[in-house]
């Protein structure tokens, strides 16, 4: 993190000031950085290729931007504020946020899988971050939140960005083998079938060999089936965190 890239995030950076009124801005490069990302993925991602794109000399970005760190961190805000309304409505359920949470989340890294490559362990928390943060708290902690603890909230948050990222991430490395062996998954399951069938037959894994012929169906939303297994986990938590001390009194009526 650099003090350049707060200063930028939050619209308090400098501005060139000498020369002719410059046809380039900040939003522009971002923009371009992006699409290049999106086309290429993020190896492709430079100050020469992003000055290429845009038409100018390398040099010309430097005066908007200081380096490659301050361009990622102004793209990774840029898209988490994608999928912001601009009017949100009222929060419902948290059950509701959490999953509009899971699934916005599945959606960015989709949308852009570069983002899976940037480390994002010391993100700089630019205005985007925030208003999606803000945005995501006004559901859990609110009239109809969950009723936890502020840590245990943004553990909540956590548990479930991380789920997205793996689910993601999958998907990803699916579609990178296929695109560098130049293999489809169905040729690539269809390959080992000879090999799987014989070893079914062999005895040796008998649970494998009951399992119904759907099981590894490419129409079952696995994603689904964890979420809303994640959202009855975190339900158990809240209503025992609202039963809590009723249950402890009555302990102590029974101990005594």
């Amino acid at each position: 993190m650099t003090k350049s890239s707060l200063d930028l995030l939050w619209g308090t950076g400098d501005r060139p000031s000498r020369g002719p009124k410059p046809g380039l801005t900040v939003d522009r490069i971002v923009t371009a950085a992006i699409g290049l990302a999106d086309a290429e993925g993020l190896d492709a991602v430079s100050m020469r290729r992003v000055a290429n794109e845009l038409g100018v000399g390398t040099m010309s970005l430097y005066r908007y931007v200081p380096g490659k760190t301050e361009l990622l961190d102004l793209m990774h805000d840029r898209v988490q504020g994608e999928a912001l309304p601009d009017d949100p409505p009222p929060p419902t359920h948290w059950r509701d946020t959490v999953t509009a949470l899971a699934r916005t989340t599945l959606d960015l890294y989709r949308a852009h899988p570069w983002l899976l490559r940037v480390n994002q362990a010391r993100s700089v928390l630019g205005p985007s971050a925030l208003r999606g943060l803000e945005l995501c708290l006004a559901g859990l902690k609110g009239p109809h939140g969950m009723g936890l603890s502020d840590p245990e909230t943004i553990s909540v948050i956590i548990t479930v960005q991380g789920y997205a990222a793996g689910t993601a991430r999958m998907e990803l490395q699916a579609s990178e083998a296929a695109r560098e062996t130049g293999i489809g998954d169905d040729a690539f399951w269809e390959a080992q079938r000879p090999y799987l069938e014989r070893a079914m037959l062999s005895g040796d894994y008998p649970l494998m060999a009951a399992l119904a012929d759907d099981t590894f169906s490419r129409e079952t939303d696995h994603f689904a089936f964890g979420l809303e297994r994640l959202l009855d986990g975190f339900e158990t938590l809240v209503d025992r965190r609202r039963k809590g001390p009723v249950d402890e009194e009555k302990k102590g009526v029974s101990g005594a």
